[in-house]
């Protein structure tokens, strides 16, 4: 029996996800559906950015779509199968790194993993019913710190470089990885970032993938605004606009707080000589920031915040009392407070007060005051 225990853990996991996946989620998975849409026009060079894709329109960049161009080979249920698959064990991966490049870590690896899924279940469940692609992106970033502790940055370079064709802002962590361990690693994620925007032309031709590239920023750039009033949308834009209307105001103050959280990400970095392994703290800040940096952040991005959230759960005892009820309540107000439990009208009028995001903002504090404290 010792030495099945090992397989006990994964075969739970695979149970659940077969179970999960043959009752409610392989009727669900509306963002996989347009993943696979855009495969199939990119294997065909028909046009990826189409007005009347309405909600569901592809708003990634073109190489993302060739490259999930194996979703496109398959018949549609099958591929819808294996991403979600793929996507639990994606997720598994994504917690498990997480907790294992936790410096000097305090606690057990099973337990900060349990913990962590108690706080940020929500995020990991919307993620799998949606069909979205944030466990890829957030594995792949998770790898790059992984890589940049074995200091191999340029490694580093190259996953941060990809991880941005999912979603531009894994390009925040460049200027970090700069700074931290040279230029040179910074080069490599441009020449990577360069050779992936250039790709698509081998389908497209040299002129149609310029014609994809500018769809791609009208696309994004036009879809943004009419989604700061989203229920779900976090981000520090949504905000504002929640707050007091979506105007030139708050978009003014959303830009401020952006400065903010990011000076607070800097002072952290700043401080990176009092501690022996400086890394993990400002990466796992500089994830949680993504979500609330992009305008179209939607709650369940808040899963970027993981690594984030072992690293406090793991210093948490050693935080003073006011501390740990800060943060407590930040990381419960942040993922425990679910449309299921709390009903349409309480969690609408929660959701409109954007008390996610001031709470996402919160645990952003703790994490710099983790650095003030040389914890992390």
């Amino acid at each position: 029996m010792t030495s099945l225990r090992p397989l006990l853990g994964p075969v739970l996991v695979a149970l659940l996800a077969v179970a999960a996946y043959n009752g409610r989620v392989s009727r669900e998975m509306p963002d996989f559906s347009v993943y696979r849409t855009a495969a199939v026009r990119a294997l065909a060079a028909e046009p990826l950015y189409r007005v009347d894709d309405g909600h569901y329109q592809f708003k990634y960049l073109p190489a993302f779509a060739i490259a999930m161009a194996p979703l496109a080979i398959v018949g549609p249920e099958l591929a819808k199968a294996g991403w979600f698959a793929l996507s639990v064990g994606l997720l598994v991966a994504f917690l498990r790194w997480s907790v294992r490049g936790l410096p000097e870590r305090r606690r057990s690896e099973r337990l900060l993993i349990w913990l962590t899924v108690l706080f940020m279940a929500k995020f990991y469940a919307h993620e799998l019913l949606l069909g979205q692609s944030n466990l890829l992106f957030g594995a792949m970033l998770v790898a790059a710190l992984l890589a940049v502790q074995i200091e191999l940055p340029r490694v580093a370079a190259v996953l941060i470089a990809l991880a941005a064709f999912i979603k531009p802002y894994a390009l925040l962590l460049l200027p970090w990885l700069v700074a931290s361990h040279g230029i040179a690693a910074g080069l490599v994620g441009v020449l990577v970032l360069a050779a992936g925007l250039v790709a698509p032309a081998v389908v497209y031709g040299w002129s149609g993938n310029l014609v994809q590239l500018s769809s791609w920023y009208t696309t994004v750039t036009t879809s943004t605004a009419p989604n700061l009033l989203g229920a779900d949308n976090i981000s520090l834009a949504a905000m504002w606009a929640k707050w007091i209307g979506a105007d030139s105001t708050a978009a003014a103050l959303a830009v401020v707080s952006a400065a903010a959280v990011l000076g607070v990400a800097a002072l952290a970095w700043r401080r990176r000589d009092r501690i022996s392994e400086p890394d993990y703290l400002e990466f796992a800040l500089l994830m949680l920031l993504i979500p609330l940096l992009s305008p179209q952040g939607w709650d369940y991005v808040l899963l970027l915040g993981t690594p984030a959230v072992v690293c406090l759960l793991d210093r948490w005892p050693e935080l003073s009392k006011p501390w740990r009820i800060f943060t407590v309540a930040a990381l419960a107000l942040m993922g425990l407070t679910i449309f299921d439990l709390m009903g349409r009208a309480l969690y609408a009028r929660f959701m409109a007060l954007s008390i996610v995001t001031i709470c996402a903002a919160g645990v952003v504090v703790a994490l710099a005051h983790l650095r003030s404290r040389a914890l992390a």
